[in-house]
């Protein structure tokens, strides 16, 4: 079994940042695609940034501005998120995908806003 605790997120203004933090328990191997999704009132979920095997993908939205990093050692995944926009206003969901399963944490709020 595998939980997953969120932590980070919170009110900032436009072009400010943010960092959150995803602790992962169980047997997690960095092949094991480790990463954040964000959905929006009204929006279906979607992907912001995803890392397996030390290779990293991002939306194209975040592209420039956010930086995922993982830590096997500690099963940790980080987003440090720079210049946010009024858009990037959302549940940020940690994700972890383990032998064809699909675990999530249980979301932080990320609220950009003057």
């Amino acid at each position: 079994q595998v939980q997953l605790v969120e932590s980070g997120g919170g009110l900032v203004q436009p072009g400010g940042s943010l960092r959150l933090s995803c602790a992962a328990s169980g047997t997690i191997f960095n092949f094991n695609p480790m990463g954040w999704y964000r959905q929006a009132p009204g929006k279906e979920r979607e992907l912001v940034a995803l890392v397996t095997s030390g290779n990293a993908n991002y939306a194209e939205s975040v592209k420039g501005r956010f930086t995922i990093s993982r830590d096997n050692a500690k099963n940790t995944v980080t987003l440090q998120m720079n210049s946010l926009k009024p858009e990037d206003t959302a549940v940020y969901y940690c994700k972890l995908r383990r032998s064809a399963k699909d675990y999530w944490g249980q979301g932080t709020q990320v609220t950009v806003s003057s």
